[in-house]
């Protein structure tokens, strides 16, 4: 019995098949810039990626109309509060230093107004949040600032953000390289053992 050609075919073919899936991995980032008319998959089409996926984000996900729907409900009185509270001090010391006028700015007054303006607003709030709204989509370029983000993103910390999400299911790939590479080996041997070419039982 010649036993050797059972180890050796199915373990080359193991470590042909791990290494290949290995560096298959590697190269969807590596190498960086063109060497040898090589580039990594992610590096070089990663502005065209950029574009595909600003596309999908701006067209399918980020509606800024639905991102915006709560905002209709959300309770806007303490920023108001604050916001108008803050608007409204620099202006009520100026009328209260204005002789005669200043006598009828009281404290209750002005809470009186700012709660006025207060109730305005929270009651045109859904009115208020879609012209908001509208005029963002007027002016904000989703599809443009993800694609520009992704273009820019660097490529380091993206292969890193890949490695660890994506780390079982490399490995995984590596190994079944590897069991494949193995069962290729054994199928070697097989056809050289039926086909009487040196290898015997």
């Amino acid at each position: 019995m010649t036993w050797w050609p059972w180890l050796v075919f199915p373990l080359i073919g193991g470590c042909i098949g791990y290494v290949t899936n290995w560096v298959a991995i590697k190269m969807l980032f590596h190498p960086r810039q063109r060497r040898f008319g090589m580039q990594g998959l992610i590096p070089r089409r990663q502005t065209e990626l950029a574009e595909k996926i600003g596309e999908v984000v701006g067209g399918e996900i980020v509606h800024l109309d639905k991102m915006a729907e709560p905002l209709k409900e959300a309770d806007l009185r303490p920023i108001l509060d604050e916001l108008i509270e803050s608007a409204l001090e620099k202006k009520v010391s100026e009328w209260q230093s204005i002789p005669l006028v200043g006598a009828f700015i009281t404290d209750e007054r002005i809470a009186s107004i700012r709660e006025s303006i207060i109730e305005e607003v929270v009651k045109n709030q859904s009115q208020m949040i879609d012209r908001i709204t509208h005029f963002a989509e007027e002016h904000i370029d989703i599809k443009k600032v993800a694609s520009e983000k992704i273009a820019e993103f660097d490529l380091d910390r993206l292969e890193t953000v890949a490695h660890h999400v994506a780390r079982t299911e490399f490995r995984a790939i590596e190994m079944w390289g590897a069991v494949l590479g193995i069962v290729i080996g054994l199928i070697q041997v097989s056809l050289l053992y039926f086909i009487g070419d040196g290898v015997s039982m």
